[in-house]
């Protein structure tokens, strides 16, 4: 597994056992780290993908169940949820990945993670999601500087 495909894995790892669990995700990744070597610069990426999805869940799932409706969320696995989480997280808010780059990321994880079906189902959504980037992002930075002004 490449690096950044090893990071991914290990955030995904961190938000699934974060969103079924009153776990505190720096435990959560500290532990994940000790067990799984990666370099500073691989553990940081790892770490911006769990505390940039973290506080935007809500918008993101929003979002999700705006844009894939025929996909609701109580219905989608957890560990597909912060797969599509992750993806849209880094072609709408972080945007150093490219979105094939993103998209294909996540569909690797969905092999590995999910089920025979969550691989197709994972590329569906994120390709209905990618149709309403602008949109997207748009709105969850709304949402973020509704957050920024909260905490100020």
């Amino acid at each position: 597994m490449k690096p950044r495909t090893r990071a991914r894995s290990i955030a995904l790892q961190v938000l699934y056992e974060t969103d079924l669990s009153n776990h505190l995700p720096g435990d959560v990744l500290k532990t994940r780290l000790e067990d799984n070597a990666l370099t500073d610069e691989h553990a940081e990426f790892a770490r911006q993908i769990i505390f940039g999805v973290l506080p935007l869940r809500d918008e993101l799932d929003n979002v999700i169940a705006k844009y894939a409706p025929e996909w609701p969320l109580d219905q989608i696995a957890a560990i597909d949820r912060n797969i599509i989480r992750m993806a849209c997280w880094e072609f709408v808010i972080s945007r150093e990945t490219p979105v094939k780059v993103a998209i294909n990321e996540a569909v690797e994880l969905a092999k590995i993670y999910g089920s025979d079906s969550t691989a197709r189902f994972v590329n569906g959504v994120l390709g209905t999601l990618v149709d309403h980037e602008s949109e997207i992002r748009q709105s969850i930075k709304n949402k973020m500087e509704q957050i920024a002004k909260v905490e100020s």
